[in-house]
């Protein structure tokens, strides 16, 4: 879709002060990779500096800013590279985090790199270099320089899974040309979900069929032979897992699995660098505390175990009776995509903060797939009923299965319009 880039004054104003600031951003970026946030290896990447030759051929660039979105994108990348192999696909992301995941769980051929600040000149050096001929980005990714600087280029946009809450609708709904100016520079949009749909339309953009991607995929991977060493060491033993925890929630979570089913509780903090301050934390409230990335054993029954490896959730997700998903017990989070445990038939738990995943948790809710508790003691509650009845869990463990594996449907309809967008 070639053609001028959109306008507005406001976009103007944005990019002007962008092209101010941008001098600034390689001091941000360094101060951010002292602190662990960015990888200083690759800070040139955050600025448009691509680390990698550009293969030649047709080339499609697919984002997605954080874990889940990221993640998100492989079932996407999967379908786009079975259907077209000549393509070369550019994975892009914005943390630290979802670039070492997504080393582990992108197909052989497709590439890595750090998405560039959303600055003029960073946008032009990233898309001079790659010259992508469709982007297709996840959720709601709505950078206005490199959105502006690629559609001036000739690159054919879309927007796919997108999501758009209440409050981001509220913020775009005060600068409405704005907003109406970027969502039609996407020749496809495809929401979410049935309110996300309605924000973006009252704010201008064309929209497609319903996709979530978070719905598609296939399950965690694992090593084989890990597994086989860990279901030895772990035979007999009554698991919980909690996965993707947030600070402050997972004092609660160890305090209700404590009352309720203490043999042992297996803990994957979503961000695992985290791993000394949680050990002392949980260790604080008197449980004993081994963990992953020291090599120690499994403690034994009352204690915890700190998962603080990346890339590994397949392994604690098929060792685990029951996942309480973090994300849910604190406001600001927004809860996390329950599909992956549901794919291997974990009996799923969470707290009643989930917007991000709100549709998903109501249908299986009403499936008898999980359960979503109020706070720590109605979770308790519920790890005490699972773990006096294996019988329900292993039962709402094998519903949880049969509502993911009918998941992705949507995927198959909206992958021709996709595909439309890249040269065949």
């Amino acid at each position: 879709m070639k053609g001028r880039p959109p306008s507005s004054v406001g976009l103007a104003l944005y990019a002007a002060g962008a092209a101010l600031a941008e001098p600034l951003a390689g001091r941000l970026l360094a101060a951010r990779a002292r602190r662990g946030k960015e990888d200083p290896a690759r800070l040139g990447e955050r600025m448009g500096r691509a680390s990698l030759a550009r293969p030649p051929g047709a080339l499609v660039w697919l984002h997605g800013v954080s874990v889940g979105e990221s993640l998100s994108l492989l079932p996407l990348a999967g379908a786009l590279h079975a259907a077209r192999p000549h393509l070369t696909l550019l994975v892009t992301s914005g943390t630290r985090t979802a670039a070492e995941v997504l080393a582990r769980r992108l197909p052989n051929g497709v590439i890595h790199q750090y998405a560039p600040v959303d600055a003029p000149g960073a946008a032009g050096r990233f898309l001079d270099h790659w010259r992508p001929h469709a982007a297709l980005f996840a959720e709601s990714e709505l950078w206005p320089n490199l959105i502006r600087a690629a559609r001036a280029r000739g690159v054919r946009l879309g927007l796919v899974s997108a999501r758009m809450t209440a409050r981001t609708a509220a913020g775009w709904a005060r600068a409405p040309g704005a907003a109406r100016a970027l969502l039609q520079a996407f020749e496809l949009v495809l929401p979410q979900d049935a309110a996300s749909a309605a924000r973006l339309a009252r704010l201008g953009a064309r929209l497609g069929p319903p996709l979530n991607l978070k719905r598609a995929g296939e399950a965690p991977p694992c090593e084989a032979a890990e597994l086989a060493r860990l279901q030895g060491a772990l035979a007999g033993r009554r698991i919980v897992l909690a996965a993707s925890t947030h600070p402050a929630e997972e004092a609660l979570i160890a305090k209700a699995w404590r009352s309720a089913a203490p043999d042992l509780l297996i803990l994957a903090p979503r961000h695992p660098e985290r791993a000394p301050v949680l050990a002392a934390e949980l260790a604080s409230l008197g449980l004993t505390v081994t963990r992953r990335s020291l090599g120690q054993a499994f403690p034994d029954a009352g204690g915890v175990y700190l998962a603080d490896t990346l890339g590994e959730l397949g392994l604690w997700f098929r060792l685990a009776q029951v996942t309480v998903m973090g994300g849910g017990f604190l406001p600001g989070v927004g809860g996390h995509n329950p599909l992956e445990a549901a794919r291997l038939g974990s009996a799923i738990l969470t707290g009643p903060q989930v917007a991000n995943a709100q549709e998903i948790y109501e249908e299986m809710t009403a499936e008898g797939a999980a359960q979503v508790v109020e706070d720590g003691e109605a979770l308790a509650l519920a790890l005490r009923r699972l773990a006096d009845a294996p019988d329900e869990a292993k039962a709402m463990g094998r519903a949880a299965l049969a509502f993911a594996e009918r998941q992705g449907a949507a995927l198959e309809t909206a992958l021709p319009l996709m595909l439309a967008m890249v040269p065949a």
